[in-house]
């Protein structure tokens, strides 16, 4: 199994046998559906497309709709495509759940970091600001400072470490161990954390 789609639910912690204190984060890992199989005759190259998360047909396009039907499924919320060379072993419509995994194996899981708007310096890069509030400062704590430009080069280096937006990323935290699996709720906990608010959807990939 290439990968599959999630939730983050929260975390939690586990005690190890030697009583280690391990923090983990639980997953609902499925049920997905094979909402679709890919093929290097028909597209070009191998994959399988996986929907989760169930959907109004109201709420649902013409198009999508009769490529749910194709499947012989129901409306999904979440689309991902996980390319893998064992296409032979999926069909359209079969399920894929948490049963998937084993304790111990480790994963890489896939999230989209919580938005922080428009940040400066000192959050965004951990500047410590240009100094106190004495010799004439007295708001200035927080600032960048001088960026370095002056007659040469006459503008901004690409990459310059400024205010911004912050967070709202695709981040992927690597070789995360599964600790436990509660196959007949669809729930996983792995060690350490993973990017994204509660309730948003995680990718975890093999």
């Amino acid at each position: 199994m290439p990968g599959i789609i999630g939730k983050k639910i929260g975390m939690t912690s586990l005690f190890t046998p030697d009583g280690k204190n391990i923090p983990c984060t639980l997953i609902e890992a499925g049920p997905c559906v094979v909402t679709q199989v890919k093929t290097v005759e028909t597209d070009g190259y191998s994959a399988i497309q996986l929907g989760y998360g169930e959907k109004k047909a109201k709420n649902t396009t013409k198009a999508l709709a009769g490529h749910f039907a194709k499947a012989g499924t129901t409306p999904k919320k979440k689309l991902v495509e996980f390319r893998t060379d064992e296409v032979a072993n999926f069909t359209a419509g079969a399920t894929i759940d948490a049963s998937s995994f084993e304790e111990g194996e480790f994963v890489d899981v896939v999230g989209t970091s919580k938005g922080k708007g428009f940040q400066g310096v000192v959050k965004r890069y951990n500047f410590a600001g240009v100094g106190g509030q004495t010799h004439g400062q007295h708001n200035r704590g927080r600032h960048p400072g001088s960026i370095g430009a002056c007659s040469w080069p006459s503008r901004v280096f690409k990459g310059m470490r400024m205010g911004g937006r912050m967070g709202n990323d695709r981040v992927k935290v690597q070789n995360l161990k599964v600790m436990r699996v509660v196959a007949d709720r669809n729930l996983i906990l792995v060690s350490g954390s993973v990017p994204g608010a509660k309730n948003s959807y995680v990718v975890l990939e093999k």
